[in-house]
């Protein structure tokens, strides 16, 4: 577990180290002013402002594969405890210095209530991804079936590319392998087994992490992600990076 001050507020949450201070502190902002919750909460450029929330048309209407798999982080609903991340490590062979999910914590002390703030992150498998446009040698993929954004081990050459090129810094290089590793939604482990779900949402004892078909209407993720009553973002929607993880509260 790390801490980082700045600004008179302190930062826990584990990272690798690639991860820049300021890119953790801008993640640890996500989702501020969508509840208005905290007292000068911020989200600066990854969520400016009720533009960057989903309007009719935008691109959530829009799903390319069968099944189109998508995440819903309710994050409010976090209670930090990890087991996400432990039963990530357990069922994708992820080594200490490597991470597939994390859940950053912000320290607030001036909240009403609980004062700490956990944002669960991993890969968003983009229907637009700036890491497949970016590598050189097609390592990085959208799988063409169901849109999981891959990794080919043999094509990669470690040129680290798909890291710079990543708006989640979701991707770190694997020494075992001589490739880089990210989230891939358990399809290796769970899904081509025949599980419909991921262990990380599968072990969350919140039901934080809901994970489906967004080609579905009858799914949760589908119910979830139109409904009106609660607001549904993503991160860095401005990048047109058409993220498949989405955020909401309650």
């Amino acid at each position: 577990m790390m801490s980082n001050t700045s600004g008179g507020e302190n930062m826990k949450h584990e990272s690798p180290e690639h991860l820049p201070d300021q890119e953790r502190r801008d993640f640890l902002k996500i989702g501020l002013i969508v509840t208005g919750i905290f007292a000068g909460g911020t989200l600066i450029s990854l969520i400016s402002n009720v533009k960057h929330l989903f309007a009719p048309g935008a691109y959530r209407e829009e799903y390319p594969y069968k099944p189109h798999y998508t995440m819903v982080i309710r994050q409010d609903r976090c209670i930090g405890c990890q087991r996400c991340m432990d039963a990530c490590v357990l069922h994708n062979d992820v080594p200490e210095y490597g991470w597939r999910t994390l859940v950053l914590e912000k320290e607030v002390p001036k909240a009403v209530g609980q004062k700490t703030e956990f944002i669960p992150i991993l890969c968003n498998h983009c229907n637009n991804p700036p890491c497949v446009r970016t590598c050189p040698t097609k390592a990085t993929y959208k799988d063409q079936t169901n849109g999981i954004v891959m990794m080919n081990d043999k094509k990669c050459i470690g040129c680290k590319s798909c890291i710079i090129a990543c708006p989640y810094n979701a991707r770190y290089f694997n020494e075992k392998k001589a490739a880089i590793d990210k989230c891939d939604f358990c399809l290796a482990s769970w899904l081509s087994k025949g599980k419909q779900t991921t262990a990380c949402a599968d072990i969350c004892p919140a039901d934080v992490r809901i994970f489906g078909d967004l080609s579905d209407p009858e799914s949760r993720v589908y119910h979830m992600v139109h409904q009106l009553q609660k607001p549904v973002w993503v991160i860095r929607e401005e990048t047109g990076a058409k993220p498949n993880v989405f955020y909401t509260k309650g």
